[in-house]
């Protein structure tokens, strides 16, 4: 008897309890806490404003729909930054694209001011200055070998005709001597001829 009496006792302190917390006003908090300051800021205002029951929190529906409508405006806020963001991203690598375009059109402006700087026209052929230049040295030195070898052969030459010029008048010469000995031998033969022919006839010299 005494332990129903007892546990009667516990069951109506504990509702007791319980009503006096549902009953308990929600401290007065500043209203202004969920209409400014940072979602961190208004959880921690809400966190504060709740009641407690056992290992729960007693929110208000209108604290959490505002809490929710704050929550939905910032993500609001935040997205439209986004879409700006990324507008201004577009916009930028644009301009960048357009700056890219320009420097590589500048470059290949300066590399044909250099060719044309560098080369001419030839024969409507586009030369180079370099490779006309090599192309010049190579047949000036090409006409200068060939020069100095038709030096080098008619300088042989000129020394074989005047060597075969003096080998000439060095044989008419001998052939002038060998005929001068040829004639004085005739000369001399005709002679002892006529006087073997006068001594058969008698006939002294």
């Amino acid at each position: 008897m005494k332990r129903s009496i007892i546990i009667a006792l516990f069951v109506c302190i504990a509702v007791c309890n319980t009503s006096l917390a549902q009953d308990t006003p929600e401290p007065e908090k500043p209203q202004n806490s969920l209409n400014g300051g940072t979602i961190e800021s208004q959880f921690d205002y809400l966190n504060d404003a709740s009641n407690n029951y056992q290992e729960y929190k007693v929110v208000k529906k209108t604290n959490l729909s505002k809490i929710k409508s704050n929550i939905l405006d910032s993500l609001k806020v935040f997205k439209d930054q986004i879409v700006e963001k990324n507008s201004q991203i577009n916009e930028q690598n644009a301009k960048i694209d357009q700056l890219n375009s320009g420097i590589e059109n500048a470059e290949n402006e300066l590399k044909e001011t250099l060719a044309a700087k560098d080369s001419f026209s030839f024969l409507g052929i586009q030369v180079y200055k370099t490779t006309y230049s090599t192309m010049m040295w190579s047949i000036i030195i090409g006409l200068g070998i060939a020069l100095a070898y038709f030096i080098y052969k008619y300088s042989n030459s000129h020394k074989v005709i005047s060597e075969t010029r003096k080998d000439l008048i060095e044989t008419k010469e001998e052939f002038e001597t060998h005929r001068k000995n040829t004639l004085d031998r005739e000369r001399k033969l005709k002679r002892q001829l006529v006087d073997e022919m006068n001594k058969k006839q008698g006939i002294t010299s």
